[in-house]
């Protein structure tokens, strides 16, 4: 482009003084044309920032986002496979909950999905990860502490419970308690039936663009038992520069449009677990910061993490690490041994 407008500068010169004054006024308007075209192509290849970032992707965006932040339990049983709207969430986190079966806690802000689920029921420390965002709960079903700590006010909640056929929705191709779902337009009039703000300013995550540093690893794998179902597997797609997931080798994906789950960051913490309960139930000790594993650009960075304020982040050397700006998913384990990337 520059060398073009160079050489049609160069003609202007050669053509010079002996040009007539009619000559001179259309060369003058024809510098100003190319002038302006020049301006516009820089444009084009230097598109213009937006005034906004969505506060827990640091993706770029023309209007202020101020929608409350939804948090969402998702059944990950392999008879809830595979689940609707996991896709658009901005947070996953990743924990186990009875057994060697996980749990999905899926944050929404940036993106609202048709409808979530199937939706299960709550555990205290998905309550205590949720209210890192001031977040509306949903879910279906209560364990005794995760009841107690609702009906106590730690969050405003939505519980299919009480608004089970109403709602909050049974799928006629899946058997309870594999089969309820809720749409968003369902959450946001359960909201204004309660009285609850879907209004919010939400701190930001930090983010940066630079050059992620680290050892290669293309692939990950997380074994939560030695069960098949139970196997969680990232693999970086280098076209896409993200990573897909896979639970028993079948890649996540969306249940009603087929698009899959591709995610910027893979953050994999160790936390300590311990069953407390005849049913198994557990607590996990999500404060006292620990060992992880941070995944990003197909490269691994052995880390720490901290709880800062209910968000689970990380750190290096006791500084803040910033995520690539996207999709994050947030494995809880029991152990790193767990975990293998190559």
């Amino acid at each position: 482009m520059r060398r073009w407008f160079i050489v049609v500068c160069s003609a202007f010169l050669l053509m010079g003084s002996g040009c007539t004054k009619t000559e001179k006024e259309r060369m003058a308007t024809n510098k100003e044309a190319v002038n302006q075209q020049t301006k516009i192509m820089e444009q084009e290849e230097t598109p213009a920032r937006k005034q906004f970032v969505f506060p827990l992707t640091g993706i770029e965006t023309e209007q202020k986002p101020n929608h409350r932040v939804v948090a969402v339990m998702i059944n990950n049983h392999p008879k809830a496979r595979p689940q609707s709207g996991l896709h658009k969430a901005d947070i996953v986190y990743e924990v186990l909950a009875e057994g060697d079966v996980t749990r999905f806690l899926a944050l929404y802000q940036s993106e609202k999905p048709e409808k979530v689920g199937p939706v299960r029921s709550a555990r205290d420390y998905y309550i205590e990860l949720s209210k890192g965002y001031n977040a509306l709960y949903i879910c279906h079903g209560w364990s005794p502490g995760a009841k107690k700590m609702l009906e106590s006010g730690a969050l405003d909640y939505l519980n299919g419970l009480f608004y089970d056929g109403t709602l909050f929705q049974r799928a006629s191709f899946r058997k309870a308690p594999h089969n309820s779902y809720i749409t968003f337009e369902n959450i946001e009039k359960g909201a204004e039936k309660q009285g609850y703000t879907l209004n919010a300013e939400i701190e930001p995550l930090p983010f940066f663009l630079e050059d992620v540093q680290g050892l290669a690893a293309k692939q990950v794998k997380i074994a939560y038992s030695n069960r098949s179902y139970a196997q969680v597997e990232y693999q970086y797609d280098e076209t896409k520069g993200k990573y897909v997931r896979l639970s028993a080798g079948e890649q996540t994906i969306d249940y009603d449009s087929q698009e899959p789950v591709l995610i910027d960051n893979v953050f994999v913490v160790e936390m300590k677990h311990k069953v407390i309960d005849e049913a198994s139930r557990r607590d996990i000790d999500l404060t006292s910061g620990g060992k992880a594993y941070l995944f990003q650009k197909g490269i691994v960075r052995e880390v720490e993490w901290k709880n800062v304020d209910g968000r689970i982040l990380p750190y290096e050397n006791g500084i803040p690490i910033g995520l690539v700006p996207g999709k994050t998913w947030i494995n809880i384990v029991p152990k790193l041994s767990i975990v293998d990337y190559q």
